[in-house]
């Protein structure tokens, strides 16, 4: 179960109560979770207890939703997919499989996402935008110059920085999930010692 506590509807703000109507229909999502990509739903009931932090959320994912946005739904779903990927984030990767599928995208171009260095099935701008999706959250920001050039040969300035902002923010999303165990990524820590016996002076053997 999450980390932190729900927000049933009782306790809910009227942004949540919106969300929870929209995700839930009628039923209460602590008592009655689900949503119909069958994920619990957890996301929201645990954001909503900081309703500022909800409401920051909410508006973080209508940018990236917005008509107004340059850079194209194909190409912003390439970098919330790799995040979801390198992340480790269950709940990420799953929900943007969904949304490169919607798009059209075939099964193995999205299975490709994962070693997309050895794979053909990416055009020039896209292999610049992994590259630089790899670089914003492997690498912690640190872009060559090359790389950026890369992207400036395909991309105008405004549509890099929106690519930049939206990425960053699902990093930032797949770490709150991860963190709290929410969603998919409610799964116990698999890294753990593995019992192999002991060297002669007492050493755990490798």
């Amino acid at each position: 179960m999450p980390r932190l506590r729900e927000v049933g509807r009782a306790d809910a703000h009227p942004a949540a109560l919106a969300m929870y109507d929209f995700l839930f229909g009628d039923r209460d999502p602590v008592a009655d979770p689900g949503t119909s990509t069958g994920s619990p739903g957890d996301w929201w009931t645990v954001t909503a207890l900081v309703p500022d932090a909800f409401d920051h959320i909410l508006g973080g994912i209508g940018f990236y939703r917005s008509p107004d946005r340059i850079i194209s739904p194909h190409l912003r779903e390439l970098g919330q997919l790799r995040v979801g990927y390198i992340t480790m984030s269950r709940f990420v990767w799953s929900q943007h499989c969904k949304a490169c599928r919607e798009m059209g995208w075939s099964d193995e171009k999205i299975q490709a996402a994962r070693a997309w260095q050895t794979s053909d099935l990416f055009e020039p701008v896209e292999r610049a935008l992994l590259a630089y999706t790899d670089a914003l959250v492997l690498e912690g920001g640190r872009v060559d110059e090359q790389l950026m050039d890369a992207l400036k040969a395909h991309l105008s300035e405004e549509e890099i920085l929106e690519f930049t902002y939206i990425t960053l923010t699902y990093d930032m999303y797949a770490r709150m999930s991860k963190a709290l165990m929410l969603e998919f990524d409610n799964v116990d820590d698999d890294i753990r010692e593995i019992d192999g016996g002991q060297l002669g002076d007492g050493r755990a053997t490798s």
